[in-house]
């Protein structure tokens, strides 16, 4: 079971960012945004990643997939799925 806390974000230092104790590098919304910026161009890329902002704002875990995708080009298939179960699971709640 993860501990829920609240910790600054690692760059600037003043926003709060929901964290757990397996939470590693936590960065606020605001100071990741601009690495989500990027073009994607594969179709079905676009499909996963079309999903409301407010989902990347509270899930930290989504950002983090978006931000590897645009910086690497590709996903695995762990990923792709792990993905759209969260995205799932936000929905359900």
């Amino acid at each position: 079971m993860a501990i829920h806390f609240k910790q600054k974000c690692a760059r600037c230092k003043k926003n709060y960012v929901a964290a757990t104790n397996r939470s590693h590098y936590i960065v606020c919304w605001d100071c990741q945004k601009n690495e989500l910026q990027g073009e994607i161009t594969d179709p079905a890329m676009k499909r996963l990643f079309k999903i409301p902002e407010e989902m990347y704002m509270n899930n930290s875990f989504l950002r983090d997939i978006k931000s590897k995708y645009l910086r690497y080009g590709n996903l695995s298939d762990k990923q792709i799925q792990a993905f759209k179960k969260t995205v799932k699971s936000f929905n359900e709640s």
